[in-house]
């Protein structure tokens, strides 16, 4: 093996670019044909590696600048679409770039998982977090536990409010455990000391709350999920999870989960009975929903010590409800909150706190320089606030802006600055979502998912879909306990679906392995019956909190065997969320299908489809229920596709490497000149498969493409895959909207794929096996 090349991005890609020597076969007179007469002024082309006399030879030498050039025009450009503006009438020529994780989602086995690594793509997700007040989240998620969730009732706030008073002032008894144990533990959380101190407290303060709060009745209210049955558990201890072909490991403080996956580890300190032990965990589960004293009994025991201590084995992210992350000030660690626990509690008006939010300006001052694969420094300007400083105390009341945080002087302590902390130890925002991405991976096609955030005693709720994160404005649970305690009578009422699972996919076990099961009515096929294999080692996976977060699964299916009896590699089933305003994957593949019934580059060179499916959970609806400015914008949608298995570009190498990219380039020229624009040109969307024994290569992936006769740009954010993205497009005008995709961008990004592949992900097999070779011609 060679010595891995560990230069930065920008360096590789300036060399690369200054002498790329690839083999175009005939590839220079059909530029010709979209306007590109000063194409050969462009790229100079050599090919002394592959010979064929029936093939014209040309030699290839190109700067960025030349590649790139500014103010391009002509018919190589994206032709004027129907109706669209007239030029300068706006500045947004082409759908922005996503700068969070999205851009480096699909491709997380080439970025990597360890914190320094993942925090700038996350980071930049939390900086654009929107804001909701503490009630409006409240309300929301009450609607979501109560008997009749797609019927507004307002009232349910206050009439909750009213309910938790008695266990809030230690009225309540519920099997042996008594809500007066809530104060003597609040008591002890407000006391000075280290972070790690105060997580027993809040545990036991929480935990018993739970207990208690069963036995609270509200008109139009579930009744307790005894099948899910939460409880508060202490982790702080290493939790891990495969990737493709990296391993996470995180560690979150403390985290709600099922009461029999929390007691599970400890029923097994001794280890080696993992799987009686899930056995005997599905077997609680039943017993616990017949509602026998046998749960109490339980509950009760874990509460008095397991649930306050670290588990003696890491915790499966797949059972994680939310993750409970704190943070504590300096004052806090040395003096204790003051003023104490206040007694007896009323119902009030819900107080701000100072600040109202947690501010996430700071992050873009401590905005680590991106590296080798990260967005270019220069970023797009933003709409939020001016940089403030980190610490997080006194603020003016919001009215759900950013105007709090501008106003912010004496603050709840940010973790970057004023605390001395590791250089990899990110912001607890970050750090929290860092955990959402996690949670998302470890279950399919996840709606949305909750954590909390508790600094000192204020307590914010975090919100994420694939649409964007949420906060909610502060709660301070020792002042304002009777609204913590809501918070806990709602989430306690929720169903696996409302934690966010998705109950359409059901996991089951099939010899010995984790799949899941779609089984939908179809207007045409009668029952479609998808068994998806997620364990499989071909799975691509998706690490990330918003974007498309699109997952391939092997699949199976009665249904469409039955109908399509010539699949021979077998089907797989892409699953992700598209943006809503977009036009859809399925519709351009039309459009794709009418282009390659008369075009032999085209036919036989695009994908598939067998079957789709669109559900109809629109990611917008809790924004507008939250009263969230703009909540369409960049609404998502999920979808299924169906495809036939194909194989990717990466198992090969030289000649046939060659000749499967260059079949994917002149299909796309033949695209692109019918109206249809890729834009999302990257070695994950190349592919083959055998026919009459050839290798057809196969340009995939339509969902971030555009018609001809779109109405202007469609959809919030367009993503790409960074290293094979032209260098126009990673400037900041382009990540704001501002330059035009034009030909030669998707042109450029082919010439990445082709010779800069192994350097800019670094994959040292990959690159000593066929880009070595070619590159120091001896191919």
């Amino acid at each position: 093996m060679g010595t891995r090349r560990d230069s930065s991005e920008s360096n590789c890609r300036s060399t690369i670019a200054t002498s790329i020597h690839i083999r175009l076969i005939n590839g220079l007179p059909h530029l010709r044909h979209i306007g590109q007469p000063d194409i050969r002024e462009r790229y100079s082309v050599s090919f002394p590696h592959f010979t064929n006399p029936t093939h014209n030879t040309v030699s290839i030498t190109t700067t960025p600048s030349v590649m790139s050039p500014p103010g391009e025009t002509g018919t190589s450009s994206t032709p004027p679409r129907a109706n669209a503006p007239a030029h300068g009438a706006s500045k947004i020529e082409s759908t922005p770039n996503s700068r969070g994780a999205a851009v480096v989602s699909e491709n997380i086995d080439l970025v990597g998982v360890r914190v320094k690594e993942v925090r700038p793509w996350i980071q930049r997700d939390i900086e654009q977090v929107k804001q909701c007040k503490a009630d409006a989240m409240l309300q929301a998620l009450l609607q979501r536990a109560s008997c009749a969730p797609e019927t507004k009732q307002p009232e349910l706030l206050q009439k909750c409010l009213k309910a938790v008073l008695p266990v809030c002032n230690g009225q309540v008894s519920a099997g042996g455990i008594y809500s007066s144990g809530v104060e003597p533990a609040l008591k002890k959380y407000v006391h000075p000391g280290v972070e790690s101190n105060f997580y027993s407290p809040f545990i036991e303060a929480t935990n018993i709350a739970l207990a208690c709060l069963e036995e609270i009745k509200v008109d139009g209210m579930r009744v307790p999920v005894p099948a899910v049955d939460m409880i508060c558990q202490q982790n702080d201890m290493p939790m891990y999870q495969n990737h493709q072909t990296v391993k996470s490991t995180r560690k979150p403080d403390v985290v709600f989960l099922p009461l029999n996956s929390a007691c599970a580890p400890f029923e097994d300190e001794k280890g080696g009975k993992k799987g009686k032990q899930r056995s005997k965990q599905k077997d609680d589960e039943k017993d616990n929903v017949k509602g026998d004293k046998k749960g109490d009994t339980k509950r009760k025991a874990h509460m008095v010590k397991d649930a306050m201590t670290k588990p003696p084995a890491p915790l499966p992210w797949e059972d994680v409800l939310a993750c409970i992350e704190f943070k504590r000030k300096t004052p806090g660690k040395k003096q204790g909150i003051k003023p104490l626990v206040p007694s007896p509690y009323n119902m009030k008006d819900y107080v701000p706190t100072k600040p109202e939010y947690l501010p996430v300006d700071h992050l873009k001052a401590e905005d680590p320089a991106p590296g080798p694969s990260q967005t270019p420094a220069t970023q797009p300007a933003s709409d939020t606030a001016p940089v403030m400083s980190s610490s997080l105390t006194a603020a003016q009341p919001s009215q759900g802006g950013s105007s709090s945080k501008r106003k912010a002087a004496d603050t709840l302590q940010s973790a970057a600055k004023k605390s001395r902390i590791e250089p990899d130890e990110p912001d607890v925002t970050v750090q929290t979502g860092m955990y959402a991405a996690e949670m998302f991976a470890a279950n399919l096609a996840v709606n949305y998912l909750i954590n909390l955030i508790v600094v000192d005693d204020v307590i914010c709720i975090w919100y994420y879909d694939r649409q964007g994160n949420i906060q909610s404005s502060g709660i301070n649970f020792i002042q304002d306990l009777p609204r913590f305690m809501v918070l806990l009578y709602a989430l306690q009422r929720f169903e696996l679906h409302d934690w966010g699972r998705n109950k359409d996919f059901l996991p089951i076990e099939v010899e010995g392995k984790q799949c899941h099961e779609f089984k939908i009515k179809d207007e045409n096929l009668g029952e479609v019956d998808l068994l998806l294999h997620t364990s499989h080692d071909e799975r691509v996976t998706h690490y990330g909190l918003q974007g498309r977060a699109t997952n391939v699964v092997p699949v199976t299916s009665e249904a469409l065997a039955k109908k399509y009896d010539n699949i021979q590699d077998g089907m797989v089933a892409k699953i992700f969320w598209g943006e809503a305003s977009r036009t859809s994957e399925p519709e351009i593949l039309d459009k794709v299908k009418e282009i390659a019934k008369v075009h032999n580059t085209v036919k036989d060179h695009i994908p598939e489809l067998l079957w789709h499916h669109t559900f109809t959970n629109l990611t917008s609806t809790i924004r507008e229920a939250l009263g969230v400015p703009e909540p369409t914008t960049g609404s998502r949608v999920l979808y299924i596709l169906v495809f036939r298995k194909l194989h990717p570009i990466t198992r090969l190498h030289g000649k046939e490497l060659f000749d499967v990219w260059y079949q994917c380039i002149l299909c796309h020229l033949t695209l692109w000149k019918n109206g249809v624009y890729h834009r999302d040109v990257s070695p994950g969307n190349l592919m083959w498969y055998w026919k009459d024994g050839k290798r057809i290569g196969v340009l995939n992936d339509y969902d971030l493409s555009s018609l001809a006769d779109d109405q202007g740009p469609r959809g919030n954010e367009r993503t790409g895959t960074v290293p094979f993205m032209a260098l126009d497009l990673l400037s900041a005008k382009a990540q704001r909207g501002e330059v035009k995709h034009l030909y030669r961008h998707d042109l450029e990004s082919f010439m990445w794929v082709l010779s800069g592949f192994a350097c800019i992900t670094r994959r040292e097999s990959f690159y000593q096996r066929n880009c070595a070779p070619w590159m120091n011609g001896r191919d």
